[in-house]
């Protein structure tokens, strides 16, 4: 197999790692517009978009031979979702709502390969690049390529973070803010104390289990916010809002002719 060394290994090195999440634009240029920019992943989302498996494994396709990973936010933490999209190739997942230490434990037995879990062998296809070769040697190798980040965004999944980082095969804990907020009851309210508390608190639990804090970042002071409290792997989003902010800037000069 003609491999590059994973990005996985950098992201739980500690390495700050800037990507993108992409919630509208899947278009097969996109990679490479990411790869100009200087993210070092694609991070495609299927829970809130209506991106099918279909269109989701050409995207993947069009990261071949681009220095870029190619990873997916799947719509739910179960077999059916993950295996399929690892099938595909990403070579992350992330899961939403992670609440429980027996959702973390289900979701790595649906990412790795028996005897460390239960995910069903398919080989020689996408995952692949349609190349043969040694099984064992495929089946570590996906092992070692493949992050697996588990969404903390609900006010049980903060209840049991300990649980959830402590669970083998559990890479990343990502900040869901927004949905966060909403099930701590406070609304899109990121200045309050409750919510930078428990932004913090990711973080630092990340760090005491040996994981990698995660989360996507609007604006630069969001950027600095997260890096501040120790967040490292960082995606730029989202795409609709970028380039809407960057299209209105021109256009108002347009229009006022500065």
């Amino acid at each position: 197999m003609n491999q590059q060394e994973p990005l996985k290994n950098k992201i739980m090195s500690g390495q700050t790692v800037p990507g993108a999440m992409i919630f509208e634009f899947f278009s097969p240029g996109v990679s490479s517009i990411l790869v100009n920019a200087g993210a070092e992943f694609a991070l495609y989302d299927m829970e809130h978009t209506g991106l099918s498996f279909e269109t989701l494994k050409w995207l993947f396709a069009s990261c071949r031979g681009l220095p870029i990973t190619p990873m997916v936010r799947v719509p739910r933490g179960e077999y059916t979702w993950l295996a399929r999209a690892l099938d595909l190739g990403a070579h992350g997942v992330m899961i939403p709502m992670v609440e429980s230490r027996e959702h973390a434990l289900s979701i790595v037995q649906s990412c790795r390969y028996p005897p460390i879990g239960r995910r069903g062998a398919a080989f020689g296809f996408a995952q692949c690049d349609y190349q043969g070769g040694a099984v064992t040697e495929k089946v570590e190798a996906y092992h070692a390529r493949t992050l697996i980040m588990a969404q903390i965004e609900t006010e049980r999944g903060l209840a049991n973070i300990e649980e959830i980082a402590a669970i083998d095969g559990i890479d990343v804990l990502w900040l869901g803010h927004f949905d966060l907020t909403n099930f701590m009851g406070i609304p899109a309210q990121f200045e309050n104390p409750v919510f930078l508390e428990a932004m913090a608190r990711v973080a630092n639990v990340a760090r005491q289990y040996g994981k990698i804090a995660g989360f996507m970042a609007t604006d630069p002071a969001w950027i600095a916010r997260a890096k501040a409290m120790g967040y490292t792997m960082l995606a730029a989003g989202t795409d609709s809002g970028l380039l809407q902010q960057a299209m209105g800037t021109l256009i108002d000069d347009i229009k006022t002719g500065a």
